[in-house]
């Protein structure tokens, strides 16, 4: 993606405040359009215009983001549980070390602050920061409700029994989404905020394996094999632990449909992407997914309403955090 496409033109933000002020209906439990109207108008585009700042300078930014909002949500709900700091929390977990946007974050918080103190939850921001990062992308304009508090504990004990693992199998999958009210559908739609980001080596090494004369073979036959010799020359065995690859090998910058194409030709990154292929259940899903973006876009803002919804606090539940990183107390 271009640099100038990064850009938010002001009036469409604008417009959006507008649009939102008029949906305010409540939706999700207690999560309403357009909560901060009344305590903080300008909350969600103070959001906006720290994540396109912060995408401007590091485009890395919103894979980021998205991951985070994925990994907050799966655990204690959208509660922010993930930013918290501390022996045993949620961030000590080896499965979220690599997560970033954690300092984006912190920046709008503290802005936030300044000026609306005491008012603006750091779930709420992580939720729109990650649907900031779609739109900068070439995404999706998506409208998502608000009022979303802090949760108070943070357990890495609650992270592997919550999250998914990229060599999940289809129905250890719609498993682990149904136990948060996704269906199959949108454990589709959501698979494919892997248009977007980067991937650690390990995250995909179960798919080969170590030949007699030291060399990484590929034995997972699912996945197209000059994919899978570029993977290898990005990922040697002597490969850094800090080496990341694509997730989308084609437009890794845009999000777009390209995902799914990718899966049609057997290119689809971890074992848990090429499962959507190869499983009768949602092979049909993925191929109208990969021949018609619209209906991809259209599909991404239901099911990313439906992530940003589970297990959310609100009213007298939680808190609304000073910092990030630790609660009130």
């Amino acid at each position: 993606m271009e640099k100038g496409a990064m850009a938010f033109p002001f009036p469409v933000a604008v417009s959006c405040l507008f649009i939102v002020f008029i949906l305010a209906t409540s939706v999700s439990g207690s999560l309403v359009f357009n909560f901060y109207a009344p305590s903080c108008p300008t909350a969600e585009l103070i959001v906006r215009n720290t994540v396109s700042s912060s995408s401007a300078s590091d485009p890395s930014i919103p894979g980021k983001l998205l991951r985070l909002v994925f990994h907050d949500c799966f655990v204690e709900g959208c509660d922010a549980s993930l930013m918290l700091l501390g022996n045993n929390t949620e961030q000590s977990d080896p499965a979220n070390r690599s997560i970033g946007g954690f300092s984006v974050i912190e920046s709008t918080k503290r802005v936030l602050e300044f000026l609306c103190p005491g008012t603006v939850s750091c779930a709420d921001i992580i939720a729109l920061a990650a649907r900031d990062a779609v739109e900068l992308t070439g995404g999706p304009m998506i409208q998502i409700p608000t009022g979303r508090r802090d949760g108070m504990v943070s357990f890495a004990s609650n992270v592997r029994p919550n999250i998914l693992d990229t060599s999940f199998t289809m129905d250890e999958m719609i498993n682990r989404f149904s136990n948060k009210g996704l269906s199959l559908f949108d454990l589709v739609i959501l698979s494919g905020a892997h248009t977007i980001g980067t991937s650690h080596c390990s995250s995909f090494r179960d798919r080969f394996r170590q030949d007699s004369k030291g060399k990484l073979t590929l034995i997972d036959k699912t996945l197209d094999s000059s994919y899978a010799d570029e993977l290898m020359k990005e990922c040697p065995l002597s490969a850094s632990p800090s080496v990341k690859v694509n997730n989308d090998p084609q437009t890794s910058m845009v999000f777009d449909n390209q995902y799914y194409r990718n899966l049609l030709t057997n290119k689809g990154l971890f074992q848990s992407d090429s499962a959507l292929l190869s499983d009768n259940r949602t092979r049909k899903l993925v191929e109208d997914l990969a021949n018609d973006q619209e209906f991809f876009f259209e599909s991404w803002g239901q099911s990313f309403l439906k992530l940003t919804s589970i297990g959310v606090k609100t009213g007298d539940e939680g808190e609304i955090r000073r910092f990030c990183g630790s609660t009130n107390a």
